[in-house]
């Protein structure tokens, strides 16, 4: 959630900063209406407790013959406020709502633009070349019996898949490798609930505006996380942080349920875009100053775990116009998948600033009283499913095994996959 302080102080900023993300100014005008009524709203209401306050204090204070008149002004008072505070409730309620739909101010040095216009910063590992015509993920796995999508579509439907034998262990092998990187790094490893109530999502973000990609329980208010970033952030709901404890960093696995709305008939053919999967997230709770370092050094994180399993990938900085709600910049790793002859994205960091804290309450105490805001941001260390098809694909030789990089070998106990 934006600060409406800032659109109250410096509205040309905020439309300007706005405009680049499709927001236009009608819109921004209509919330700064919302926020005076509810100004306005909340001086009425503390004048007339204040009025109701007198009014029954004069009553103890009255000779007897006076009381009945005062007594009969008190309810009048009384009634006054109870219509004010109704009124107040409706007009926080709606900006609420209003203010929650609103999207993140972009970082000012994020690329203008929509999907596809994201500005590559560099690569990582060589790009890798085949004398015999590279098969895709699909025909790797399910050759060597390490995947099985026609049970997991039985069983579950469609965009579900088995991991079975090598498949399996190569998930595991990925995803300790992950994490100990992760913790080279200082974050502590978390296994978090992926259960969340409704708080957890509005305070994350991803409600109101990602309700349609979330999956729920039918009898209980639960959602399914998309990510364990909600967990993560959640975590210091409503917590004021010693600045003395920053950076907090943490990095947590979990399953991760995503509905794939409006993907229909996109990604079909494999694991690339499942309603099931598993991550290594990595997530930072930093003061304002630190956050754009912060970014960085996660972006460093992510390079590495992917540097290490041999993978060639660009590092494209996103559009504006293809940030989720709550970032303010993203930076994706794009790996280059020789079955699609085609960069896709394996992994992203986002740096939200203040946004996601103001939701979830996620403070810094500072001397004087005058707490702020944490920033906080977040990024896939490794993305399990998407992980294996760029490493299966780009690590297979003709007899359609696949060498396993050195880094991971240890966590593997193997050199080489689906070697027969």
């Amino acid at each position: 959630m934006i600060d409406p302080r800032l659109l109250r102080d410096d509205p040309d900023r905020v439309a300007a900063a706005l405009a680049r993300r499709g927001v236009d100014r009608a819109a921004l005008e209509h919330l700064r209406q919302l926020d005076e009524q509810r100004r306005t709203l909340i001086a009425a209401v503390d004048a007339a407790r204040a009025e109701q306050r007198t009014a029954s204090q004069a009553i103890g204070r009255a000779e007897p013959a006076e009381r009945p008149a005062l007594i009969e002004q008190a309810g009048v008072r009384k009634a006054e406020l109870a219509e004010r505070e109704q009124q107040l409730t409706r007009a926080e309620a709606d900006h609420a709502a209003a203010f929650a739909r609103v999207p993140n101010l972009p970082h000012p040095d994020a690329p203008d633009g929509v999907e596809g216009d994201g500005v590559v910063r560099g690569t990582i590992g060589q790009r890798p070349s085949f004398d015999f015509p590279p098969r895709d993920h699909v025909e790797l796995l399910e050759a060597a019996d390490a995947i099985d999508l026609a049970r997991g579509a039985k069983v579950s439907g469609a965009r579900f898949a088995y991991l079975k034998g090598e498949g399996a262990l190569l998930e595991l092998a990925l995803v300790r490798y992950a994490i100990d990187i992760a913790m080279q790094y200082g974050h502590v490893p978390i296994i978090p609930p992926v259960l969340v109530r409704e708080s957890a999502m509005y305070g994350t973000g991803f409600l109101p505006t990602d309700a349609q990609q979330l999956f729920t329980t039918r009898d209980d208010e639960y959602y399914l996380v998309g990510t364990s970033e909600v967990p993560l952030a959640a975590l210091h709901l409503d917590e004021l942080l010693d600045p003395d404890e920053l950076p907090v960093r943490y990095v947590g696995y979990s399953p991760c349920f995503r509905r794939e709305a409006g993907a229909h008939g996109k990604d079909t053919r494999g694991i690339l875009r499942v309603h099931q999967f598993e991550k290594v997230e990595l997530f930072s709770f930093v003061a304002p100053d630190d956050s754009d370092a912060e970014h960085e050094r996660i972006l460093a994180i992510e390079q590495e775990v992917f540097d290490g399993l041999e993978i060639h990938a660009q590092i494209v900085d996103i559009p504006v116009g293809d940030l989720g709600a709550s970032a303010a910049r993203k930076f994706d790793l794009e790996a280059w998948l020789p079955g699609q002859q085609a960069y896709r994205e394996i992994t992203s960091c986002s740096n939200t600033t203040d946004y996601q804290a103001r939701r979830l309450r996620t403070r810094i105490r500072v001397d004087g009283g005058n707490n702020v805001l944490a920033h906080t941001l977040n990024g896939t260390a490794l993305a399990v499913q998407r992980a294996i098809i760029a490493l299966v694909e780009q690590h297979q030789r003709e007899d359609g095994s696949v060498e396993v990089p050195a880094r991971l070998q240890p966590y593997l106990g193997r050199e080489r996959l689906f070697a027969g």
